[in-house]
């Protein structure tokens, strides 16, 4: 914007000083030359009386002299006028003072020609007319005798054109001070308007990077100040929405802690045996997870793990420990299992409990919308700059990847939240990596998790339709106990 107007202040000034400075260029070469030919005309003007009185060439040399313009003048006197010294009627003889009774008297240097000079004396009116180095001006003079002298007056070039170089030039330094003044003066007024602009992309960026308190000043012309207030507005009514959802979930987590309270005095009822302590732990993971949630939800500024040098986890371990829980699962339902890959230490960018939580919400969806003995496997691959997490099933599969992956897109009927793939997506994108949903070699679903080590941006591969965004809605778990949210079971 701020280019623009000062291209079209440009555009326009510039026009303007050209409709302007050609026109006034051309009046004042006109007045120059119209000021030499004055100037000519005046001289001749000066012995036009001389001539009317006497012919004599004496008494003509001092009077052209006396004009200060014996260089540039001559007088043109015909053969019948030259032969009267005193004026008509004097009885001075013929030929004395220059002049001959029989022929044309000349005084001064003749640059037009006879043609001319005859023309002017046949019209009886003054002439201008080219020649070397300028131009002459012919100016006819009645004699007393009633015939016509013809005074030369030389008019040069340089008088011609004296003064108007200057003038010109003068013009032109007005014109580029006015082009360079409006340039300067359209691009402070662009600042003005650019600078508010500029201002509300940044805000707008800000926001979009999750800082809340980001807000644009109202400045600038009308429009951007009412788009300054419509974006603080938003802003403001965003944080109130972030801070309603905090609250809400906070709310929500809470009044779970009364039918937790009752689940925990039934397990503790259930006596003694593997299956009635695994009921209780679950209920004890439980119970801390919505406690985690609270306390989270309360939080105003949400805290993130940053991924620093020594930060992490172990993948092989978590996996070998979530799959320890989830196979005695697997065993009661007659589900065949399998884990590749985690017989060696993996280091990972990503804090235990959040790649706990991945896996326990994707074998969770396996357990819950899969039939009882569909085999499912976790493998687990090491490249030099990213760790690949897959989590197959043999199931039927998922229809339509795109809606399993979008958040909240369920229909409620089944109990889901839509937050499980959500926390593995975040977990991901928070190294740089991807969440993925394909097809597996056991014939169903099959979620690659690309966890990135370098914390970059994940490398383009071959089928890849970009990093996946969206979330699949999770239903819970068959035994009743929280997986989309939940920590390493123990």
């Amino acid at each position: 914007m701020r280019w623009a107007l000062v291209k079209v202040s440009l555009a326009v000034t510039a026009m303007v000083v050209v409709a302007f400075a050609v026109p006034l260029g051309l009046v004042i070469r006109e007045m120059a030359r119209d000021r030499a030919f004055s100037n000519a005309e005046r001289e001749a003007a000066a012995v036009a009386p001389a001539l009317s009185i006497t012919t004599d060439r004496e008494q003509l040399e001092r009077v052209v002299a006396s004009a200060g313009s014996d260089a540039g003048m001559a007088v043109h006197i015909p053969a019948t006028g030259a032969g009267s010294r005193n004026g008509a009627g004097s009885g001075a003889p013929a030929g004395s003072g220059g002049g001959e009774a029989d022929g044309a008297t000349d005084i001064g240097r003749q640059r037009a020609t006879d043609e001319d000079i005859a023309a002017v004396r046949e019209m009886g009116r003054a002439s201008t007319t080219e020649v070397d180095g300028g131009s002459t001006l012919l100016q006819p003079v009645a004699l007393s005798t009633g015939e016509i002298a013809v005074v030369e007056v030389y008019v040069p070039e340089s008088a011609v054109t004296n003064g108007v170089n200057t003038a010109w030039a003068v013009l032109a330094a007005v014109g580029a001070a006015l082009i360079v003044g409006s340039v300067a003066v359209a691009d402070r007024l662009g600042v003005r308007m650019v600078q508010p602009a500029q201002r509300l992309v940044e805000g707008a960026h800000e926001l979009g990077e999750g800082k809340l308190g980001a807000r644009v000043p109202v400045e600038g012309p009308y429009e951007l100040r009412l788009a300054a207030v419509a974006f603080n507005s938003m802003a403001d009514q965003v944080v109130q929405l972030l801070a309603n959802e905090r609250e809400l979930a906070a709310d929500l987590s809470h009044r779970l802690r009364t039918p937790l309270t009752v689940l925990r005095l039934n397990a503790a009822s259930l006596g003694d045996g593997p299956a009635a302590e695994q009921t209780r732990t679950a209920v004890e993971q439980l119970e801390r997870e919505v406690d985690t949630i609270i306390r989270t939800a309360r939080d105003a500024k949400p805290q993130t793990a940053a991924a620093g040098p020594g930060a992490g986890c172990d993948a092989a371990e978590v996996v070998r420990e979530r799959m320890g829980f989830w196979s005695a699962l697997a065993e009661d339902e007659g589900r065949k299992w399998r884990v590749a890959g985690a017989d060696r230490p993996v280091r990972i960018p990503v804090a235990r409990t959040d790649l706990a939580a991945s896996l326990d919400a994707l074998l969770g969806n396996v357990f819950r919308h899969t039939a009882e003995g569909t085999a499912f496997a976790v493998d687990l691959h090491n490249g030099e700059d990213a760790v690949i997490v897959l989590v197959s099933d043999a199931g039927a599969g998922i229809t339509d990847p795109d809606a399993a992956m979008a958040r909240g897109r369920g229909s409620g009927t089944d109990g889901s939240t839509g937050l499980g793939l959500d926390i593995v997506r975040r977990m991901a994108e928070s190294t740089g990596g991807d969440v993925r949903i394909g097809s597996s070699v056991l014939g169903g679903t099959e979620v690659r998790i690309w966890i990135q080590l370098d914390g970059q941006a994940a490398p383009a591969r071959r089928g890849h339709r970009g990093s996946v965004r969206r979330r699949r809605q999770l239903r819970q778990p068959r035994q009743g106990a929280t997986i989309n949210r939940s920590r390493s079971l123990p």
